[in-house]
């Protein structure tokens, strides 16, 4: 008995401590490339698709470039030659299923913004007489290596499936580009650089809202129970704590009203009732303003409405103008190329020239002004 009794008295005592508190993770976003995102890291193929997948504006920015970068139309002396060069051109079989030349441009282009380097092949007949289709290679499977003899060009190897490299087996149909290339590194740079640790920042900011709002929705309790003194009270403690547990457990899952009955000093409170909820307009739009500036897009295209003028939005509009422009320079060699290419298979001269559209109307009206500015001008000097 007095071993017993010694029991009793060792859990009155230890009743009596206070609960050691456990610090846990919350709920990380579900992104977890971001979270483990290694500045100047090589391999960040799976890193952009993730960011562009976790961050819905920056896909919506990138889309909204390819879309903006326009269509083209080609020249030649040759009408034949040009009429069938169009037919070819929107024909042609490009990434499975789809048909025309720019379908295959859009995907080429946005997969250069988003890995900063391009890979394509041209499939030609067996017999070369003419282009049967193009399709856009998966930049993980590709290795790129520059050749000792000369290091302005590169060499191209395939990863096969058991992990062998190999080279291609005719590298003048493999079509290449590179975007804001580093003299040490080979390949581009991605316009996503820089943005993981923004938006990693940002998603932890979105992830934080949408706890606060579970929370709300359906918010969680603090039910206490405090022992009396009585030592047979505090023998007991543990065993009352569940049957409260248990019977509060069984008041919360009913879908019905539930009334909760219990004996003795039982304090319930609702957790997180009295914090304030912190304001995430600031930072969000903080943290958007340079995800934004990053990818060269205007706000206002994005749907987002700050504050700007119609001067600023003019300017803002000739900077992508501007960028555009950069975009499509950098994207004639591998129209030259396609081009140049079916022409000589199918025998025709090889000169011919590429047509940009204009990227928008305005661009069309101050182009309509100027040359009606030219011609009062020349009426004026020729009235003198």
């Amino acid at each position: 008995m007095k071993k017993f009794g010694k029991n009793q008295k060792n859990s009155a005592v230890s009743s009596s401590q206070p609960v050691k508190a456990v610090t846990g993770y919350g709920f990380p976003n579900p992104f977890g490339a971001i979270n483990h995102y290694i500045p100047l890291h090589n391999s960040q193929n799976v890193l952009y698709d993730t960011l562009r997948e976790a961050v819905p504006i920056i896909d919506s920015a990138l889309q909204k470039l390819v879309r903006l970068l326009g269509t083209f139309t080609v020249s030649c002396s040759d009408k034949t030659a040009e009429k069938q060069l169009h037919h070819f051109l929107q024909t042609v079989r490009t990434n499975g299923n789809n048909i025309g030349f720019h379908c295959f441009l859009s995907s080429y282009f946005d997969r250069l913004l988003t890995y900063g380097t391009a890979i394509a092949e041209i499939l030609p007949f067996k017999d070369y007489h003419g282009i049967y289709g193009i399709y856009n290679a998966d930049n993980n499977h590709i290795l790129l290596k520059p050749k000792s003899e000369n290091p302005l060009e590169l060499s191209v190897f395939v990863r096969q499936k058991n992990g062998e490299i190999i080279p291609v087996s005719n590298e003048n149909l493999i079509l290449l580009t590179s975007l804001n290339p580093k003299p040490d590194k080979i390949g581009g740079t991605s316009v996503l650089q820089g943005l993981p640790f923004v938006s990693s920042i940002l998603l932890k900011i979105f992830n934080a809202i949408g706890q606060n709002w579970d929370r709300v929705g359906n918010i969680r309790y603090a039910v206490t129970y405090k022992p009396s003194d009585d030592n047979f009270d505090g023998a007991f403690t543990q065993q009352r704590a569940d049957i409260i547990a248990n019977e509060w457990s069984k008041a919360m899952k009913d879908n019905g009203v539930s009334d909760f009955i219990a004996v003795g000093d039982v304090d319930i409170k609702v957790i997180g009732a009295d914090n304030q909820i912190l304001d995430c307009q600031t930072p969000a739009r903080l943290l958007l303003e340079q995800i934004v500036s990053k990818l060269g897009i205007p706000p206002f295209l994005l749907g987002l409405s700050w504050s700007s003028t119609e001067r600023m939005s003019s300017q803002q509009a000739d900077i992508l103008t501007s960028e555009l422009e950069h975009y499509r320079f950098l994207l004639n060699p591998v129209i030259d190329k396609v081009c140049r290419m079916w022409l000589a298979m199918n025998g025709f001269p090889t000169e011919y020239e590429i047509i940009w559209s204009n990227i928008n109307l305005q661009d069309e009206v101050e182009l309509a002004n100027a040359k009606l500015l030219n011609a009062k001008a020349e009426q004026v000097i020729g009235n003198l």
